[in-house]
């Protein structure tokens, strides 16, 4: 077998600050540019476009209603006949049996795939949200009771939805069942929002035993995933050749000694085991106790943030916008979320446009390269930033880094190829925007190791040529290696996609 540099060769000739665009990325640049014209086209053509890696993808939110609905089939679950939120039997009154609900009762079952997303949403009607953005948020809790039993199941469809969009990796937003235990929401019993030392020492005991069994339920789903998906027989479903991560999530709407523990948790987790490479913040950040607690929350991240700096932080940040809060509550977010909590990535970010010295302040992401998980669709949904109103070009033009990502596939009913298809018909990217989005969604990524490029666009100096050090420097970096691949893949798409045309 030839060395991992002599078969980096090719992409190296290729690659972005290296030469000029070889005639095949021109070529396929302007047939996708004819493609615009004709979107399904366009959709068919991006189906099989190489996307490096999904940074924003919650895990819960990207299972469909169809599969919830089914597994609750399978358990004998019950649904609110109101609200349509699902829990373990038995059925009191006013639920319904979800066994057999498909047949058995088409239009309720629909329905609930309804209630369950944000499918058929109308405001003010069906269950009573008046916006996408209330709509959202309430479908979290009707499956959330289905998770944790579920999470194994959930990591497989998720991993072949990934396959089936050509995405390599996936860092997925997630937590364990112990995340929501009162064993840890309870640890800190005298909160002192001066004294994080103290409310550390309190939770500290607990932790290691949450750490174990968090790492023991993983391990358990990830081997039900790799069943399902049959990853160790002679035919593996596509699914299990993509990479994930997680990223440990907070809920910001918690009260404060909760959520302090709840990122004391996170970080304990990351620190111990290499499948959680961050820790996330989520949850509407509009929410009046999520506003009350902001600037305090930013400052438990940046005590944890400076006692332990190997752990990676990706925050919801500026998902806020005129009218959805009152203008005090506009201008700092994204600012806080950077300085005060040292966030490497944000997610959202369409608060940008609200922030005071908005220019000052790409220009420091810029310089710190704090990249933006860009996720269109859920924008247009809540609160409605859309179009030549997305803050998208606004961080492209300042040299912010950036990504597309598709946040809830399941409630909103997308893929992550809807995102690269919406990306070039309403934002107006070409195909080499598109070809840096996949690619900013590894280098950008928390998956370890140095990156194959530099800053630059450039290779870096051990694969100046093929050889010992740049076989050395691959073997030392998962990142460098999916990156590898990533090009890899790019090169077979754009060949065939000029010899079928």
């Amino acid at each position: 077998m030839k060395s991992i540099a002599a078969a980096l060769a090719a992409l190296l000739m290729a690659s972005p600050g290296l030469a000029a665009p070889r005639s095949n990325e021109a070529q396929v640049a302007a047939f996708m540019e004819r493609l615009k014209a004709n979107p399904a086209a366009l959709r068919v053509f991006l189906t099989e476009m190489p996307k490096g890696g999904d940074l924003h993808n919650h895990l819960d939110g990207s299972v469909w209603a169809e599969d919830y609905l089914k597994w609750a089939d399978q358990d004998g679950d019950c649904l609110d006949a109101a609200s349509h939120a699902l829990s373990p039997p038995p059925c009191a009154a006013g639920q319904v049996a979800a066994r057999g609900l498909m047949l058995r009762d088409p239009k309720f079952y629909q329905q609930s795939i309804d209630a369950l997303s944000i499918r058929n949403f109308v405001p003010g009607l069906g269950t009573g949200e008046i916006s996408g953005h209330d709509r959202t948020f309430a479908a979290f809790p009707r499956f959330g009771a289905l998770v944790s039993p579920h999470l194994g199941d959930a990591l497989a469809v998720t991993r072949t939805q990934a396959a089936t969009d050509h995405v390599e990796y996936v860092e997925q937003i997630a937590d364990p069942a112990d995340a929501f235990s009162p064993t840890l929401l309870g640890a800190v019993a005298a909160f002192k929002p001066d004294d994080f030392d103290a409310d550390l020492a309190q939770v500290a005991p607990r932790l290691p035993a949450l750490v174990a069994g968090a790492r023991t339920e993983y391990d358990a789903a990830e081997a039900k995933m790799r069943a399902e998906l049959g990853c160790d027989s002679a035919k593996p479903q596509p699914g299990c050749k993509v990479q994930t991560r997680y990223l440990f999530f907070v809920l910001r709407t918690l009260p404060p000694a909760q959520v302090f523990a709840q990122i004391a948790l996170g970080y304990a987790l990351v620190r111990a085991d290499p499948r959680f490479v961050g820790v996330n913040l989520v949850a509407p950040e509009d929410d009046p106790l999520a506003l009350r607690d902001f600037e305090l929350q930013m400052r438990m991240f940046g005590f944890l943030r400076r006692r332990y700096p190997g752990v990676k932080l990706s925050l919801h940040a500026g998902e806020l916008a005129l009218g959805l809060v009152a203008p005090s509550e506009l201008g700092f977010h994204i600012r806080d979320t950077v300085e005060i909590a040292g966030a490497d990535r944000i997610g959202h970010g369409y608060e940008i446009v609200y922030e005071r010295d908005a220019k000052g302040l790409l220009k420091e992401m810029a310089k710190r390269a704090v990249a933006v998980e860009i996720n269109l669709t859920s924008n247009d949904i809540s609160p409605g930033v859309r179009g030549a109103d997305h803050p998208l070009s606004l961080y492209r033009q300042a040299g912010v880094p950036w990504t597309l990502a598709a946040d809830d596939e399941g409630v909103f009913r997308i893929d992550l190829t809807h995102e690269y298809v919406r990306a070039a018909l309403e934002q107006h990217l070409t195909y080499l925007d598109l070809k840096q989005s996949a690619r900013n969604g590894l280098t950008y990524s928390f998956l370890p190791g140095a990156s194959l490029w530099r800053a630059d666009g450039g290779r870096v100096a051990a694969c100046a040529a093929p050889g010992a050090a740049c076989d050395a420097f691959l073997s030392s970096s998962e990142k460098a290696q999916a990156q590898w691949r990533l090009e890899q893949d790019f090169e077979q798409f754009e060949a065939k996609a000029l010899a079928g045309h």
